[in-house]
């Protein structure tokens, strides 16, 4: 049964029309299960009830004319389970309704399955027989395991508007969904882009020029056909059978009509080059992956990877230079930090990726820029919006192309309400952060950027609880020197001083890749990362704490932070190499101080050995991105488990208690550098737990200073003792909210929410 269901689900992926892929189903699950008859019935998701969309067996003009609610028939029976029902005698079941126009009095054997994605029933495989006995159970997992497998390709096709006919609800104009990655709303330009070897992310485009277009393209293919030719020359006397085959493979795809000729002529239709040779390596892989020879389906890699040759010798060809629009909203399967470096920063206005999560390194830099963002936007048709009109909402994780009027008006409305908000709330700059009953919350903010210098002192910040010394690591193509290093420290604890900078040694691994420094893990999260590469890496480490101490000199307004610390061995060793970084430098004649040094914590060994670091340490700073991930087993990039991540969970909640309590019973300080501190519910718990002193971005500061202003610390101590008595974390939300409700802070909650229209656009 395997290499039919393989094949079933890739044509149905391969599909351009809802009408194709549904055809696709009912006649390729009716062969390969035996049965007189397939089915397939969608929900129509404005009234409800299941239609019936396609059929192979029962009467043809039934198809579209057959509706049922979920209350009726066997079919609704399934859609209402959420679960298979398997009958040998259909018609004598209480809950079997005959429909004249589909001739299925004939049949007796049923058995129906629910196409479930992302817990929606989505609609409903049926298979029927004449013969009264029930399916068997080989049968019953095959029908289950087609459903669970077409569930998201039917899922991706609707909201990508790739399929169409059960409901005219084409891209345009309506919500795609995400996740919240960077708060606020915007409206502006598409601009898409893609990695160098990422082939699927390159994006339609007009051609401006057909014919050079097509020159252009003719010597890609030329090059590669000449790098394969001298690499052949070079290696050949050690190539296998095998390998000499493939490469030869490769010099007749390079010459064949069905890559060249095809490419040209979509070139000629109107498609810049990348895109049309994206459109024909993926036409030519799913060709590939759709073959029963095993060794022929692997050969789909082969492709992608002389399509992959081919835009790079495009790109050397005419480098991807473009004018971005004065509204730029960059997008793309995946968006790094390089590619935001690249948009001037007064043009760029939002960001949207297909993969990673509001907790992902691109999010986190989007809210130090203060650009809207979603993130883990899996549906979002990337080739098809270069140039399209887009609108943002960072609030909702909500992405509408090409939007309606009403909708268009309605977010207008919204970023006139949030520039008022974010006005009324300058008022609070210079005042201080302290509750009406004398408890005193230090905010600092969380930064990487030079430019971010002036933002964060314009909203008030105290100083810097977190910089983030990775940043001119990334947006480098080597390891910068010590001198580099120390320019920037140098400007960073000026522009704060003499308020405190809090410095977090190099944090790299997981989401935040080096592009000259590759790590490649099956783990990244559970790998080599932060700390670990530092002591393994004691030059690139003493380098980047010689440049520490050094820009410190006369100001002594720095503090260091050791990230990912997972073991009391490892704080020993780095304070060693602080010491000797320190006695280097003293012996050259720096007047350099010993700083303060603190740990984060972020792995859950260390909230377990927080007295024995207390000990060490002069300070510890909560990472609630990286806790929250680890506490809850959620990999905080992965959209399919996004719901699961919230860190206002009970557990995560009570790790947070241990820490302070265990830390001040040692008298040091603890901080919340994550982006719970920068969600005023979040920072309502923490100030309840007694945390010392919250960080965050600084377009959220000004929020969590207001509720700070307003809310009463007996109320909060209450507060948490409520808290603490929950097990569900949406019981611990709905809690905050209305005390925040109650307290008259009801636009934090609300800020970015459309209107009921707009939402339901």
């Amino acid at each position: 049964m395997l290499n039919p269901l393989r094949s079933i689900v890739q044509e149905v992926s391969a599909a351009r029309g809802l009408d194709q892929a549904l055809e696709i189903i009912v006649a390729r699950v009716k062969e390969a299960l035996g049965v007189d008859v397939c089915s397939v019935y969608l929900t129509d998701q404005q009234s409800g009830q299941l239609v019936l969309m396609a059929t192979d067996g029962l009467h043809p003009e039934s198809v579209g004319t057959v509706r049922l609610d979920i209350t009726e028939g066997l079919v609704g029976l399934v859609a209402e389970r959420a679960e298979p029902v398997n009958l040998d005698d259909a018609p004598t079941h209480p809950r079997y309704r005959y429909f004249q126009e589909t001739g299925e009095e004939r049949y007796h054997a049923f058995l129906g399955v629910p196409i479930i994605h992302h817990r929606q029933v989505l609609g409903v495989l049926v298979v029927q027989h004449h013969a009264e006995s029930r399916f068997n159970e080989e049968n019953v997992t095959f029908l289950i395991t087609i459903g669970a497998q077409l569930a998201g390709a039917i899922a991706h096709a609707e909201a990508s508007g790739g399929i169409d006919g059960l409901i005219q609800r084409p891209m345009d104009g309506r919500a795609m969904l995400g996740q919240p990655g960077a708060p606020g709303v915007t409206v502006g330009t598409a601009v898409v882009m893609a990695t160098h070897e990422d082939l699927d992310g390159v994006p339609d485009r007009p051609a401006q020029d057909p014919a050079a277009e097509q020159d252009r393209f003719r010597k890609a293919v030329v090059a590669v056909r000449n790098d394969v030719t001298e690499m052949i020359g070079r290696i050949g006397s050690v190539l296998t059978a095998g390998d000499k085959a493939l490469f030869d493979a490769y010099l007749l795809m390079l010459e064949s009509d069905t890559l060249v000729g095809v490419t040209l002529a979509r070139i000629a239709a109107g498609n810049w080059a990348p895109g049309a040779l994206r459109e024909t390596i993926q036409e030519h892989v799913r060709t590939f992956e759709m073959m029963e020879d095993p060794y022929l389906r692997e050969r789909a890699q082969d492709v992608r990877d002389l399509g992959r040759r081919i835009l790079l010798r495009l790109r050397e060809e005419a480098p991807d230079i473009r004018e971005y629009p004065k509204k730029t909203v960059l997008v793309g399967e995946e968006i790094t930090a390089s590619m935001l470096t690249e948009v001037p920063p007064k043009r760029l206005i939002g960001v949207v990726s297909v993969r990673g999560s509001r907790t992902s390194h691109t999010a986190i830099l989007a809210r130090a820029l203060g650009l809207p963002a979603v993130m883990g936007c899996t549906d979002l048709p990337v080739a098809r919006i270069d140039g399209r009109e887009i609108i943002v909402d960072g609030h909702s994780g909500r992405v509408y192309v090409s939007p309606s009027a009403q909708v268009r008006k309605e977010y207008q409305r919204l970023q006139r309400e949030e520039a008022e908000l974010s006005a009324g709330l300058l008022e609070l700059r210079n005042l201080v952060s302290v509750t009406p009953d004398g408890l005193r919350v230090p905010l600092y903010a969380n930064t990487g950027l030079l430019s971010d210098t002036t933002p964060s002192l314009k909203s008030g910040a105290e100083g810097v609880g977190l910089y983030r010394t990775e940043f001119p690591f990334m947006i480098r193509d080597r390891f910068p020197g010590e001198e580099d290093q120390y320019s920037v420290y140098r400007q960073v604890l000026e522009s704060f001083h003499p308020r405190p900078v809090t410095m977090r040694t190099l944090d790299v691994g997981g989401d935040k890749g080096l592009p000259y420094f590759p790590i490649s893990e099956d783990n990244p999260f559970l790998g080599w990362r932060g700390i670990r590469i530092c002591l393994d890496h004691p030059e690139i480490f003493l380098a980047q704490l010689r440049a520490m101490l050094r820009a410190s000199v006369g100001l002594d307004n720095l503090k260091l932070l050791l990230p990912m610390v997972s073991a009391v061995a490892e704080v020993d060793e780095a304070l060693a190499l602080v010491r000797r970084a320190k006695q280097e430098l003293l012996e050259e004649g720096h007047a350099v101080h010993m700083p303060e040094v603190g740990v984060m914590v972020e792995v859950p060994s260390a909230v377990y050995q927080v007295g024995a670091l207390a000990r060490r340490v002069d300070f510890f700073s909560v990472g609630t991105n990286d806790l929250t991930q680890y506490l809850l087993a959620v990999d905080r990039n992965n959209s399919r488990v996004a719901e699961l991540y919230e860190p206002l969970h009970p557990a995560v909640i009570r790790a947070i208690k241990q820490v302070v309590e265990g830390a001040h019973r040692h008298h040091k300080p603890v901080s919340v550098c994550g982006e719970m501190a920068g969600d005023p519910a979040g920072a309502l718990v923490l100030i309840g737990l007694g945390v010392d002193s919250l960080s965050m971005s600084a377009s959220s500061l000004l929020r969590v200073k207001w509720m700070i202003r307003t809310v009463m610390q007996s109320e909060v101590k209450n507060l948490m003792r409520r808290v603490l008595r929950f097990d569900d974390p949406r019981e611990v939300r709905a809690l905050l909210n209305q005390f925040l409700e109650n307290a008259g802070l009801g636009g934090l909650i609300r800020a970015g929410k459309p209107a009921a229209p707009a939402a339901a656009a």
